[in-house]
């Protein structure tokens, strides 16, 4: 199996690339091919795309890379990291908080409840706690929280992935929101895996 997960970077105001390739299918191509991480990265001008951070896995490794990021690409070592709209664990406190809360879960042995309730996190830090990334005060209140309501732009889906290696299993687990912020839909899926 392979996995790819991408975030924007929160930059607003910097001068994009004209013209710039889509982010998304960046985990369109690794998923659909057969390279290594490291082959793929190599293999594409990352500047060319708008601010993004990127996550590639395969079973035996899992990759960083980010366009905005200072570090170049890399093999991540396991352990429990952090990714929003900034770079890979950059400290902002809905991502220490969520990463605190991830290793919790992880030494319990998760649950997809567990899961779904940090990505629920509503909690907005104080203002002397919140990034500048220059959206204005507002703004970074609104985005402060892990989970955000609003009509316009909010969160609308949370994801649970759990690898059961003694079922030889990924489980799937969503949820979806209106923008109310209230549950509106629900799906829960095992996937076998191949051993290779």
């Amino acid at each position: 199996g392979r996995f790819a997960a991408l975030t924007n970077v929160r930059e607003p105001g910097r001068t994009q690339p004209p013209d710039p390739p889509s982010r998304g299918a960046l985990v369109r191509d690794f998923l659909g091919g057969g390279q290594s991480p490291a082959e793929f990265l190599a293999a594409r001008d990352l500047d060319a795309y708008a601010g993004f951070n990127l996550l590639l896995g395969t079973p035996d490794e899992l990759w960083s890379a980010g366009n905005r990021d200072p570090q170049p690409p890399r093999a991540l070592e396991p352990g429990v990291y952090g990714l929003s709209n900034a770079v890979l664990d950059e400290p902002w406190p809905k991502l220490t908080r969520a990463r605190a809360a991830l290793g919790a879960a992880l030494a319990a042995g998760p649950t997809p409840d567990a899961l779904l309730a940090l990505l629920a996190d509503r909690r907005r830090p104080a203002d002397d706690e919140l990034p500048d990334t220059g959206v204005g005060l507002e703004a970074e209140r609104f985005l402060s929280a892990a989970f955000l309501v609003s009509e316009p732009y909010g969160t609308r889906c949370s994801t649970a992935l759990i690898h059961d290696a003694a079922a030889g299993a990924l489980r799937f687990v969503e949820r979806s929101f209106d923008p109310a912020g209230q549950a509106t839909e629900a799906r829960d899926h095992a996937f076998p895996l191949e051993t290779p």
